[in-house]
């Protein structure tokens, strides 16, 4: 007599999407094991041999009947060719672009990477849509994480923040223009749970507020940030975990794509190192990663520690409470350390002749004050 099949496995309820290349293989998993639909909300999408592999995956999937929606933000993703998404339209897919390129709005930004499938997996982290993105982050392609999402509720809060985004992506929609109807008061699910969204005008940020919520009473707190220019009260906050005898490791770049901000970065490293807040720098390949671990508290998805992130672009991160998931998080965190070096104070000071300060000066000034005035200036001019 047979034994009676097994039942399938479920998946736990978050997988570690540790590399670039882990990440891109079982996305494109999900999506040719679509049935119903997929959602894809992308900053940048470039068309080379990983955006066509995902062009090609999403294309089959609507030719089988899948439900297809890409968002791509308009600037991010501007070097896409005319036409590149023809075939996937022809077969009833469906491509947005976020907020097209215009002198009114253009500093508003669809920084967010999102991958919905079937209403039952979600992908989030830093990952882009590019050959750059494709590698372990040590001997080759950006080094980025992710998470892979089982959670329903999780879920279901993500598809109704693509949803929203979706349907106003061209700025014109006054869920995201009108101060007093903010963004994640429009997201049905988005108002309690681990799902934290961040955009322009919404001054009760909900990022930016849970993170220093929880960095109040923390006690071990580390950061992955692969863009660190945080205003004044975030850098205060990690100074006074710091000072009351909490440890605080912030591991940032030490190769950018974004030379400017990496010198508004380092220009702000004395104060941090003179509270006790120690300073690694990744030194392989770029770092992208966005990872924040506060006691047992994780936070993973688009958002950089930086101004733009806390209340210029629109960002989504998910924040879950769980000791081994903080366990498995602080593990990654060390494996990155070890690919990187120490900056102490006396290195810093060294580093720091008149011409390095006065350049971090002005980057800084510019990402701190001269970025959000242009933001006000934008959205006064739209209200």
């Amino acid at each position: 007599m047979s034994s009676p099949p097994h039942p399938p496995a479920l998946s736990p309820p978050v997988v570690w999407l540790r590399t670039g290349t882990e990440a891109f293989r079982r996305m494109l998993a999900a999506i040719d094991q679509a049935r119903h639909s997929i959602q894809l909300e992308i900053y940048i999408f470039q068309a080379d041999g990983t955006g066509e592999r995902f062009r090609a995956a999403l294309t089959r999937a609507a030719r089988r009947g899948v439900h297809v929606q890409v968002l791509l933000d308009a600037f991010g993703s501007n070097g896409l060719p005319a036409g590149y998404w023809r075939e996937l339209e022809e077969n009833g897919g469906s491509v947005r672009l976020f907020n097209p390129f215009t002198w009114r709005l253009f500093v508003f930004r669809d920084h967010r990477k999102l991958l919905l499938v079937d209403g039952n997996v979600a992908f989030v982290g830093g990952f882009n849509i590019g050959d750059e993105y494709d590698g372990d982050g040590v001997t080759h392609g950006w080094r980025d994480l992710g998470w892979e999402l089982h959670q329903s509720y999780a879920v279901r809060q993500l598809a109704a923040a693509f949803d929203v985004m979706f349907r106003a992506f061209d700025l014109r929609h006054r869920l995201l223009l009108r101060i007093r109807r903010p963004l994640h008061r429009q997201t049905p699910a988005a108002s309690h749970g681990p799902v934290l969204l961040g955009g322009p005008r919404l001054r009760r940020n909900q990022f930016r507020m849970s993170l220093r919520r929880a960095l109040r009473s923390a006690r071990h707190v580390q950061i992955i940030s692969g863009y660190f220019v945080p205003n004044f009260r975030m850098r205060r906050t990690l100074r006074r975990v710091a000072r009351r005898g909490g440890s605080v490791e912030l591991l940032l770049a030490g190769k950018s794509d974004v030379p400017v901000a990496q010198l508004a970065a380092r220009h702000l490293y004395g104060s941090l190192l003179r509270a006790g807040v120690r300073i690694h720098e990744y030194q392989p390949q770029i770092l992208h990663s966005k990872l924040i671990i506060v006691d047992d508290a994780v936070y993973v998805g688009s958002a950089n520690l930086d101004v733009r992130s806390f209340g210029i672009n629109y960002e989504l991160m998910v924040c879950l409470e769980d000791p081994r998931l903080a366990a498995e998080a602080r593990e990654l965190f060390a494996a990155d350390q070890r690919h990187a070096v120490e900056i102490t104070w006396r290195h810093w000071h060294k580093s720091q002749d008149w011409l390095t300060r006065l350049r971090g000066l002005w980057a800084c000034f510019a990402f701190t004050k001269i970025d959000p005035w242009l933001a006000r200036r934008q959205l006064r001019a739209r209200s």
